[in-house]
């Protein structure tokens, strides 16, 4: 069931590039597998998924002990307390939720001691709601300013959640507007290179994240089922 669900989004993300006029390679799956197990990820990988996206430091943690002998990839895409990175810093393969200038220089200190270039994704809180992390849209600039003096982190681009509404009008919005400030940033001059990765789209929205420029797309509910708590 894992494997057809993931060759169904496959197909999907093709056909939904091709009707934007877009090129299908541009657009990695990032497949979500907080709060469930080592086994079911296996069976994700072994469809041929590489890349995980999860959310807690500490469950990461133990599904990468039990997988390691694998090539996967780790994404961290929820919300990093500054006392966790140091968990992470020495195998992540990248952090979208950079959210502060305190973050950001954490994860500096962490990289340049494990001797790690570590790439990391900004998170802009396009949605402007209270229960979401991320950087106001209107410091995002300021924030991205910070990395030019950072030498071991790596800014490669934007992530945002969109709003979780039936109202496609409403994530387009959102979506557009982190495109703006990716091109704005790109086109300040402000960065060491250009910024490559605009993480934005996820189960229900990811269709209209593609059409506004997506690079990137989260997807876990379609190919696991529903999350209620822990499953193998």
């Amino acid at each position: 069931m894992i494997a057809e669900n993931i060759q169904n989004i496959e197909e999907n993300l093709k056909k939904t590039c091709l009707r934007a006029g877009r090129d299908p390679g541009e657009v990695k799956l990032i497949v979500v597998s907080k709060t469930f197990g080592a086994e079911k990820i296996g069976e994700a990988f072994e469809a041929g998924v590489v890349d995980f996206g999860e959310n807690y430091v500490q469950e990461l943690i133990e599904k990468r002990k039990v997988l390691l002998e694998t090539n996967i990839q780790w994404h961290f895409i929820g919300h990093l307390q500054t006392n966790k990175v140091k968990y992470i810093s020495e195998w992540i393969h990248l952090i979208h939720s950079v959210d502060s200038k305190g973050l950001a220089e954490e994860i500096q200190k962490r990289a340049e001691k494990n001797n790690r270039l570590i790439d990391v994704l900004v998170e802009v809180n396009t949605s402007e709601e209270a229960t979401k992390f991320g950087i106001k849209p209107e410091k995002a600039i300021e924030l991205l300013k910070v990395f030019s003096g950072l030498s071991h982190v790596n800014l490669k681009g934007l992530m945002t959640i969109g709003p979780f509404t039936d109202h496609k009008d409403e994530s387009r919005v959102s979506f557009k507007l982190l495109r703006s400030i990716y091109d704005e940033a790109n086109s300040s001059g402000i960065l060491r290179h250009p910024l490559t990765i605009l993480s934005m789209g996820m189960t229900h929205d990811y269709e209209i994240a593609i059409e506004e420029g997506s690079t990137m797309v989260r997807i876990g509910t379609a190919i696991f089922g529903s999350r209620t708590k822990l499953i193998n």
